[in-house]
């Protein structure tokens, strides 16, 4: 486990979901989905759920959508889903929030954006509309500020000001400084109005890793309210995910952040749920919690010129992904569970014997024999076609997750 000293926040809660004050950090996403069709948004948020999102956001942004939260929240209930959701309010949330209050007594937390409530004295108005609302409701808010949505009247204001004073500051510098002057001061209006420091999480989200890093640091010297983490957005793919995982590994590892997102571009009609995958990837792989078994996989070399240990792998990767909702019904401890697919012998036997469960495969020229080891110790060779050999072994993962995992039966009830 990293030796992580985490930062100290304020405990929320969110729908039953502690978010600060030492806890886990949490992982959450977004739906995609028009929200205003109840069914196709239901969908969406249970199988972000089911990925493991522990929070799931969605977009309230018109009268049609501010309706059908109460139905999204139905269906989900009726499949037995439970989690929290979190409305993403821009413009007129103070109106939506109002007007359908059914939405805001179903919904778990407000997100607000400080720099789009509203303009001049209205902006302080609506904010505070919203946040009584919250109060009424007994509900968290995120006062989520964005660099791209950010405040105009206070850049101006700080523009102005670095001139007349003749500070030397760049553009890029005060703009992040007016995002963390704009959160402390739409937390402490938020407190005016009534909500507890237990009720306001705070983001100051900008699309420059470099500045993601430098903003929290200083947001989290200044305040002890819990931090959402993640860039506004991180792009597709290969780049998405890594210009996410380098910022948020580097805070992530100084205790900076208590809930994360991963605000991946998906291709069209493509998978939501990657981005749940990758907020996952980025906690397991720093030992800050653990989702699902990992899996130690070659990379490959000359020495592995058969794509046998490649289609093992993936194979194992997509099963474990079939499993986990079976395996999170009856098993307890799973998520530690270490795999290792290994395509040759410099290092398959020794990364095996280090996994749960590991399979050496053999390199180009090498005796066509696969030892399987399990913790530790030399269990079986397997041998046959990629398609028998991926049956033999999930077919073992499958019986140690049965053996060692197993949840302890509650003890009978006396007589």
């Amino acid at each position: 486990m990293l030796p992580v000293k985490r930062h100290q926040t304020v405990g929320v809660s969110v729908g039953g979901i502690a978010v600060g004050g030492g806890s886990p950090v949490v992982v959450q996403s977004m739906a995609n989905t028009d929200t205003a069709d109840p069914a196709s948004t239901a969908q969406q948020v249970y199988e972000l759920a089911e990925a493991g999102s522990e929070l799931v956001r969605i977009t309230v942004n018109t009268p049609e959508a501010a309706a059908a939260v109460p139905e999204i929240r139905r269906r989900l209930h009726d499949r037995g889903c439970a989690v929290p959701l979190i409305g993403d309010f821009h413009y007129n949330g103070h109106k939506l929030l109002s007007e359908v209050p059914e939405c805001a007594r179903v919904l778990d937390k407000y997100r607000i954006n400080p720099g789009n409530v509203g303009r001049g004295k209205k902006r302080d108005e609506q904010f505070s509309t919203i946040c009584e609302i919250a109060v009424e409701n007994n509900k968290p808010v995120r006062i989520g500020v964005n660099a791209g949505s950010l405040n105009q009247e206070l850049v101006v204001a700080k523009m102005d000001e670095a001139v007349k004073t003749n500070r030397g500051i760049d553009a890029d510098s005060i703009i992040d400084e007016c995002m963390i002057l704009s959160a402390l001061q739409s937390t402490e209006l938020a407190l005016q109005c009534g909500l507890r420091k237990d009720q306001i999480v705070i983001s100051c989200k900008i699309s420059k890793p470099t500045h993601l890093i430098s903003l929290y640091r200083e947001l989290a010297a200044k305040t002890d309210q819990p931090l959402h983490l993640g860039l506004t957005e991180a792009g597709m793919g290969m780049k998405g995910v890594i210009w996410s995982a380098a910022p948020m590994g580097i805070l992530l590892a100084d205790g900076i952040g208590d809930t994360i997102r991963v605000s991946l571009t998906p291709k069209p009609g493509g998978d939501r749920r990657e981005e749940v995958y990758a907020a996952q990837e980025i906690l397991q792989s720093l030992g800050l919690r653990s989702f699902a078994p990992s899996i130690t996989a070659c990379p490959g070399c000359g020495r592995t010129t058969s794509t046998t240990f490649q289609e093992l792998a993936e194979e194992i990767e997509k099963h474990v992904k079939r499993k986990m909702p079976e395996w999170r019904q009856k098993y307890a401890g799973f998520e530690d569970l270490k795999l290792a697919v290994m395509g040759c012998v410099v290092n398959g036997p020794g990364e095996s014997k280090a996994a749960n469960i590991g399979i050496s495969l053999p390199g180009t020229g090498e005796a066509p024999h696969c030892p399987v080891y399990v913790d530790g110790k030399n269990y079986t060779t397997l041998n046959g076609t990629p398609a028998e050999l991926a049956v033999a072994f999930k077919k073992l993962v499958d019986e140690y997750v049965e053996r060692k995992y197993a949840k302890a039966e509650a003890p009978a009830p006396a007589d």
